[in-house]
């Protein structure tokens, strides 16, 4: 996070004091009525720190506030070359991704190159630290641009380490833990998406209390593109073997799995994201003999919802579903739950049907390894 400020003024001006300014004038005043004898002297120094002190304020004011017009302008053009691209588009933007356009790994198709331009020359000229000040800012508005830049900046892998060693990571889950705007929740959700396709920025939001975080986000959020940046989250830490345990000890799955309730493509496509992702990690973990119990995703109940949508009609949905259905079959202690929820018809009709080779072939060794499928088709007249 930034060094901690004081913001007073009305709506028109932004004033900004740093707290170690306050301190530096407060003890220097102390230190000048209580050391020095002479009182004349004492008044024309005090004076003199005084000024410097002012013009010193005066000077960070003056930053603030071209810091404060360039994000704006930032903004107004991203806005406006998002308008024209728009234009060519079949289609229109979803409701509430406009702010999040740039981001990498969660945008829309057609990203502009001019918004990352225009962001990059801002960073290079007013430098990350003091855009990261800002998110702390007390005003809505400013808060909202800097998030933005932020955003932007995180989906591009060069800037990410910097991001994260500046304090950007820490700043922006404070922001889901105390700001009250969605939007601006929204954009650092997405932001924390896209550090997060990083191992070590993984490990450092679960230190951070990210899932605790990204969880309550999810829980107040009304948008769905709210949902789909903390469920894009949570789906790549999902894909991190070593936090496994940890992730659903502290509600990631459970979390992941309630913003179904939305039943929007983009929010279901990265919950069956994260679902493969987990899945794919716990077999790889019981075919190495580390994870001997059942799947935590069987624990939580992802299994009715799994084989609810394995024929969902959006493909992407579809083959994240698949593809965790089939990991999950690779486990044999999940046979028995995986044949009283339905789940040995659908893995049956995907080694058939599956128009992806690859998922076909894998679901079709699956069932050949698994002496209880085997025994259960039997029973049924089902040739394997």
């Amino acid at each position: 996070m930034g060094y901690g400020s004081v913001f007073q003024g009305t709506s028109n001006k932004l004033t900004w004091v740093p707290h170690f300014l306050l301190s530096s004038l407060f003890s220097v005043l102390l230190v000048m009525f209580t050391m020095l004898p002479d009182g004349n002297t004492d008044t024309l120094y005090l004076q003199k720190l005084l000024e410097e002190e002012a013009g010193e304020k005066k000077k960070l004011e003056e930053e603030v506030t071209i810091l404060r017009s360039q994000l704006s302008q930032l903004n107004l053009e991203a806005s406006q070359t998002r308008s024209y691209d728009d234009r060519g588009r079949n289609g229109n933007l979803l409701p509430g991704l406009e702010s999040l356009s740039s981001l990498r790994h969660l945008q829309p198709k057609n990203g502009n190159n001019g918004e990352r331009v225009a962001i990059t020359n801002l960073h290079e000229q007013v430098g990350l630290n003091k855009i990261m000040s800002l998110l702390d800012s007390e005003d809505a508005s400013v808060q909202i641009h800097a998030v933005k830049v932020v955003a932007n900046l995180a989906a591009e892998e060069a800037n990410q380490e910097k991001i994260v060693e500046a304090g950007g990571l820490t700043s922006l889950l404070m922001l889901l833990r105390k700001s009250e705007d969605e939007t601006i929740r929204r954009i650092a959700a997405g932001a924390i998406a896209n550090l997060a396709m990083n191992e070590a920025n993984q490990e450092l939001i679960m230190v951070l209390s990210g899932i605790s975080l990204l969880s309550m986000t999810a829980a107040e959020a009304e948008d769905p593109q709210t949902l789909r940046m903390v469920a894009g989250a949570i789906a790549n830490l999902c894909g991190n073997d070593k936090l496994q345990m940890r992730l659903w000890s502290e509600g990631g799955i459970r979390a992941l799995l309630g913003m179904v309730r939305c039943r929007h493509p983009d929010v279901l496509s990265q919950v069956a994201r994260g679902v493969a992702n987990f899945a794919k990690c716990e077999s790889r973990a019981s075919s190495q003999g580390i994870k001997l119990g059942r799947s935590l995703l069987i624990e939580d109940g992802a299994l009715p919802w799994i084989v609810q949508n394995v024929n969902n009609e959006a493909s992407l949905i579809r083959r994240h579903v698949e593809l965790a259905l089939c990991h999950l079959a690779q486990h044999e202690v999940n046979a028995k739950d995986m044949i009283s929820g339905g789940a040995l018809w659908e893995l049956y009709r995907i080694s058939r049907d599956c128009t992806r080779e690859d998922i076909k072939a894998l679901a079709r060794q699956t069932l050949a390894s698994s002496p209880t499928f085997l025994s259960e088709m039997r029973r049924l007249h089902i040739d394997a």
